[in-house]
């Protein structure tokens, strides 16, 4: 039986896993992977790919019970019938302050990780809950959580602060930093890709549904837009990013809206769906004719360059700068106006290489360098649990 690494990244309305096998040299190949997405909602919809097979299994309007968690069971159990489960690493976006590494869970770590939730609320219980059906499914399999926060537990610790009174930071009231998994892959990637800027002062912008910048210098993270939670910093598909607290106010006292109805407002109903009233989906707005969709555009892109040149001054210059994830992968439009409004930070803009999808985006002579680098968070994942498993191996 060949030996396999399961991931899973699962959130509140969808869940993404892939499956790796471990070749010859120890090295981790994938096999397959899919997506669940549209849990909770009237269209729910399960795709599977096999690497060098193509799609096996794509259907939309399953019946999924529950979480959905039950319906990727069944399909994963299929999966790994012929092959020998070593272990299965979770995404968990936040380990507080105590983990900047992956931990092996057990029944103390997972109780940690529970203590967490009123600090990732909208995250943390569904990247926690694959976790049981997996120990039941396959009680002897070591579990891995890998997590977003811990890329930034080692950025200096002033940039820890928040503004607020030093008891509320010593509860946890403070700044982590997320997206971590996917700035530490495009960091190892850095050197074979665009190695003029590896070690050096780059900015990594994870342009997606949710987005992020981070600053980096010799591969490590100095700070990053998102702060407290997943919800601050630049706009992203439904979520607000920054905005003053006192709007806050004005929506509870003004408007009588209640806790709940603010949490779905920020999180599920601003940015650029808000901005647009159209959609959350940046394809769609650079598809349409609407002017809304237009202004949704391009206060995403302004808040961009603008945090773009704020990481800069943190890092006293800039080298270079990566797009990475959906957006910053795929849209051309948006990489382009970025560029172009970041020109006084020495980017030269080559609209070829920007039109081809780069690698690199900026012409030989730019003093500062531009280049598209797509993620693989699950890679990361699988590279920490295999790592972990070995250790765990008797010898």
């Amino acid at each position: 039986m060949i030996d396999v690494i399961l991931t899973l990244n699962a959130g509140s309305s969808s869940i993404k896993f892939a499956i790796y096998e471990l070749n010859g040299a120890g090295d981790l190949e994938l096999e397959a992977h899919g997506l669940l997405e549209g849990m909770g909602g009237n269209h729910p919809h399960l795709v599977v790919e096999e690497e060098h097979v193509g799609v096996i299994f794509d259907r939309g309007k399953i019946g999924i019970a529950g979480d959905g968690s039950k319906s990727v069971a069944v399909l994963l159990r299929r999966l790994l019938a012929e092959h020998r489960l070593i272990a299965v690493g979770h995404r968990v976006v936040h380990g507080g302050t105590r983990y900047s590494g992956p931990v092996v869970v057990d029944d103390a770590v997972h109780r940690e990780l529970e203590a967490l939730v009123p600090l990732a609320p909208l995250h943390q219980p569904h990247n926690l809950a694959p976790m049981a059906w997996i120990s039941h499914a396959y009680p002897h399999v070591p579990q891995v959580a890998c997590f977003d926060t811990a890329f930034h537990r080692e950025h200096p610790p002033l940039f820890d602060y928040l503004p607020l009174p030093r008891a509320l930071h010593d509860e946890g009231v403070r700044r982590y930093g997320f997206h971590g998994l996917s700035y530490e892959y495009i960091t190892q990637r850095l050197p074979e890709v665009a190695p003029e800027i590896a070690g050096k002062r780059v900015v990594i912008a994870h342009l997606g549904s949710g987005a992020s910048m981070c600053a980096t210098n010799e591969g490590k993270s100095v700070d990053c837009t998102l702060s407290f939670t997943g919800l601050g910093g630049l706009p992203m598909g439904t979520r607000c990013g920054e905005l003053d607290p006192a709007v806050l106010f004005y929506l509870f006292q003004e408007k009588g809206l209640g806790v709940a109805e603010v949490e779905r407002l920020l999180y599920t109903e601003s940015g650029l769906k808000g901005l647009s009233g159209i959609s959350n989906d940046l394809r769609d707005l650079e598809a349409s004719s609407d002017p809304n969709a237009k202004i949704a555009i391009e206060v995403f892109v302004q808040r961009i360059a603008y945090a773009l040149g704020g990481l800069a001054s943190t890092l006293g210059g800039l080298d270079g700068v990566v797009f990475t994830a959906g957006i910053g992968e795929h849209s051309k439009h948006v990489r382009a106006e970025v560029l172009r409004r970041s020109a006084w930070l020495g980017f030269s803009l080559d609209e070829a290489r920007n039109e081809a999808g780069g690698p690199r985006l900026t012409k030989d002579d730019s003093p500062a360098h531009a280049y598209v680098i797509p993620t693989n968070e699950e890679l990361m994942i699988g590279l920490h649990t295999l790592a972990l498993a070995r250790e765990l191996a008797p010898s």
